[in-house]
Formats: structure tokens, C-alpha cells, sequence
């Protein structure tokens, strides 16, 4: 009995010992299968996260993307609203329509301009503001020569005027036009100090026999205005015109300093 119990638990273990390598590489097949499939859920995790779009830290609705366009699109805006106020008037323009004529979203017009007003107090700083100026500076340069002054103003207005395809049309609707809002919010941040020291300075020529007496100061920027920014404003009118279709900024403006130097009357002769 006991070899037949010795010889049982001989066979037993040559059994156990004979399946012991198939268990083994039962274990690591199973642990292989496991580890690859935690590996391809990995694998699909990264790519999900990685696919994901990411969202900037403080990103909003209409915000531009990248730093360089940005002045770019700011400029764009800017024009397109300069393009519509010349054609359509201040009032009448959203900043839906703008956005559009540049080829944005409102979204992205909002992000730079929350308001049409803060939109005009811009251009006013950024655009007009400096072109006033420069309109100022003939009368500065040319104390005293009047002709000189008015002759180098006549023709800054237009070549500003023809730098700026907007900006006799905006002129006539919102400057010299009754109840033009750019002239309002104008008069409001500058005040009437830069046409009080012109209207000066022609009183001064005249006493001084430097300037026809008989001109009225107060309107001799009103008819060189008349003389330059409306036919800039109504070129486009008679640009298929066979007498007028040729007439551009420099013929305007010595068309204008004749007038307002000499009259009509006929030159004199040495």
C-alpha cells in the first residue's frame, strides 16, 4: 500500500510538474493581452486628447486669433466704417454693417468696438484729429504771406481728399452738412480755438493790405471748401463726362487758388 501510495504521488507530481510550463505561459499570455489592451486604450486617449481643440486661457467670443493680425483687423474695421459713414452717413450705419464690409462677424467688431461712439471717438483721435492739424499748418508756416497759406492749404485738402477716397464725400455729409455728427462730436473735443486763430490771421492780413478787405473772413474757408471738396465729392458723377471726365485733384486745386487769388477778372500783365 504504501509503494502504490508512493507511486500515486509520484505520478501526481510528474502531472503537476508536466502542466506547470503550459499554466505559466497561460499566466503570460493573459497578463500579455491585458497589458496590450491597456496599452491601445492609452494609445486611443492620446489621440482623443490630442485631436481636442484647446482653449485659450481667457479666450472670448470674437477675440482674433494671433497677435500680428490683429492691428490688421483692427485697421480693416476702420476703413470699412470710414467707407460706409462716407456712403451712407454716421447715423445710419450699425456696427453689423461695418463688420461686414470688412469681411468680419459682429462678434469680432465687438470685441474691438463695444459701441459705434467709442468706434467715432476713435476715428476722431486716430484719423481726424491728425488730418485737422495738418490743415492748420499752411497758416502757421505762412504768417505772413495769406496767399502763400491759402495756396498751400487749397492744395493739402486735395491731396488729403485724394489720399483718402472717403473723405470728401464724408466731409460734405458729416462736416459741412446741417446737423452732421462728426462735426458735433469735432466741435465737442476741439472746441472752435483752431477756426477762431484763422479767422484772426485773415483780419490781420486785411488790415495789414496783405488781403482783399472786401472778403469776409468767415467765409473764405466755406468757399474753398466749396471749391475743392465738393467737386472731389462729385467726381464720380462726371467721370464719363467728355469736358470734366479728365479733371482730377490738380486742376481742382488750381482752379480754386485762381479764384481766390485773382478773381475773375483778367490777369494782370507785366
Amino acid at each position: 500500500m504504501a509503494r502504490i501510495s508512493r507511486n500515486h504521488a509520484a505520478a501526481d507530481n510528474a502531472v503537476t510538474n508536466a502542466e506547470a510550463p503550459a499554466r505559466i505561459a497561460g499566466k503570460e499570455r493573459g497578463a500579455s493581452k491585458r497589458q496590450l489592451k491597456a496599452t491601445q486604450t492609452d494609445t486611443r486617449s492620446a489621440n482623443t486628447a490630442s485631436s481636442a481643440p484647446t482653449a485659450s486661457a481667457g479666450r472670448r467670443p470674437g477675440r482674433p486669433t494671433g497677435a500680428a493680425r490683429g492691428p490688421e483687423q483692427r485697421a480693416r474695421l476702420l476703413e470699412a466704417a470710414l467707407t460706409l459713414f462716407a456712403r451712407q452717413g454716421i447715423v445710419d450705419t450699425s456696427l453689423g454693417e461695418i463688420a461686414r464690409e470688412a469681411g468680419y462677424t459682429p462678434a469680432m467688431m465687438h470685441y474691438y468696438f463695444k459701441t459705434r461712439d467709442q468706434l467715432l471717438d476713435v476715428l476722431i483721435d486716430e484719423c481726424f484729429a491728425p488730418l485737422r492739424a495738418s490743415l492748420g499748418l499752411p497758416f502757421q508756416e505762412n504768417s505772413d504771406d495769406p496767399v502763400a497759406a491759402i495756396t498751400q492749404l487749397t492744395e493739402r485738402l486735395v491731396q488729403i481728399a485724394s489720399d483718402n477716397p472717403w473723405f470728401a464725400s464724408l466731409w460734405v455729409r458729416e462736416v459741412i452738412s446741417d446737423g452732421g455728427l462728426l462735426r458735433q462730436r469735432m466741435h465737442e473735443r476741439f472746441g472752435f480755438a483752431h477756426q477762431k486763430a484763422s479767422l484772426l490771421a485773415i483780419a490781420r492780413w486785411q488790415e495789414e493790405g496783405r488781403l482783399n478787405a472786401s472778403l469776409e473772413p468767415a467765409l473764405v474757408f466755406v468757399t474753398l471748401l466749396g471749391m475743392t471738396i465738393l467737386p472731389l465729392a462729385t467726381s464720380k458723377l462726371w467721370r464719363n463726362d467728355p469736358l470734366r471726365g479728365k479733371i482730377g485733384g490738380a486742376e481742382i486745386a488750381r482752379h480754386a487758388v485762381a479764384l481766390l487769388a485773382q478773381g475773375i477778372g483778367p490777369a494782370k500783365r507785366d
